[in-house]
């Protein structure tokens, strides 16, 4: 790349120090210092100069967006994980390539799902709360007070057995539980041997089953409130539910008249439907330890987030090399 123009890179929030500081030696890279996010009219001014735009999982990358982007707008190199905020389709139709950057968030984002799988029924945010919120009002060790449910012997169903739903169940397993899954394709038997996971091909029939569902699966349509009024209903009113995936994957109106109701016992979110607004009914449930929330969080780690950038210059030079970068995202996977 030394000896020719480099490329116009666009990134539309702050990076660590470290990811921006390699592609200001790579690349005639725009960096947002202040990590403001980009208003509407930034973004389009964006697709029509730069080369390279590089947004995140708040940027909303739609066909209107993309239709508006200049002839030179040859790649979208997304820091993320998931491709849902990118109208992908509508980018090949412009003959812009779609980038991401898997596999590099799976055991930060197992490690988050599995500190809510202990959170919420080891009631560790209520106990918390009587040391920091109201000092000096602890009474002491009771015998029947603060009283939780115990993990060991307890039944987890993962929606979605892909890599984080794996590395979840690895950990579930380490802490006592069954491990049961649900997934569009059944896992290798090596897994499942190695888990004694339990395959269901009916999700409904997997919810009135288990103690623990924990959802990490992709947001896509076919996802969209996957886990609805209806499905909700289906579980036992002494379950959990945790959602470190995508926070509309689970009908959110549905799930708070659940907890408020009793209908189930309790839930972690680490992810909302309509985020950054986060219900004010959820924050009341909280406030009454019916739910533990968390601010999308759970990949939040300065390696992870390193990992992140590097994929994305990485795919940027290998496509500015003339080849196919590693991370393609292809069309028609939404």
């Amino acid at each position: 790349m030394t000896n020719r123009k480099r490329p116009k890179v666009y990134l539309t929030r702050k990076l660590p120090d470290a990811v921006e500081t390699r592609m200001r030696e790579l690349f005639d890279a725009e960096l947002n210092i202040d990590d403001t996010p980009r208003l509407q009219p930034e973004l389009v001014a964006a697709v029509k100069s730069a080369d390279v735009l590089v947004p995140t999982v708040t940027d909303r990358i739609d066909a209107a967006l993309i239709d508006q982007a200049g002839p030179q707008l040859k790649l979208i190199a997304s820091f993320s994980n998931g491709f849902d905020h990118i109208d992908v389709d509508a980018a090949a139709r412009k003959g812009i390539t779609v980038t991401n950057t898997p596999n590099v968030l799976t055991e930060d984002t197992a490690d988050m799902t599995m500190a809510l799988i202990l959170a919420v029924p080891r009631r560790l945010v209520e106990g918390a709360q009587v040391l920091n919120g109201k000092p000096g009002e602890w009474a002491g060790w009771s015998p029947t007070w603060m009283l939780g449910r115990r993990l060991g012997g307890k039944r987890i169903g993962i929606v979605g057995m892909g890599r984080i739903g794996t590395a979840v169940a690895r950990r579930a397993k380490a802490f006592g539980l069954s491990i049961h899954y649900h997934n569009r394709k059944r896992v290798s038997p090596a897994t499942e041997e190695a888990l004694e996971a339990t395959y269901w091909d009916s999700l409904d029939q997997m919810l009135a089953r288990v103690d623990i569902v924990s959802v990490n699966c992709p947001s896509t349509p076919a996802t969209f409130h996957l886990l609805s009024a209806r499905r909700l209903a289906l579980m036992q009113p002494t379950s959990y539910i945790v959602n470190t995936a995508r926070g509309d994957i689970i009908d959110e109106a549905a799930l708070i008249q659940c907890l408020r109701d009793g209908r189930i016992a309790g839930a972690g979110l680490d992810v909302f439907e309509n985020e950054p607004a986060v219900n004010a009914k959820l924050v009341k449930l909280a406030e009454q330890g019916k739910v533990v929330l968390l601010p999308h969080m759970g990949s939040a780690t300065m390696e992870g987030r390193i990992d992140m950038g590097d994929k994305v210059i990485i795919n940027i030079r290998t496509f500015f090399d003339g080849h196919r970068p590693p991370n393609r995202v292809l069309p028609g996977r939404t």
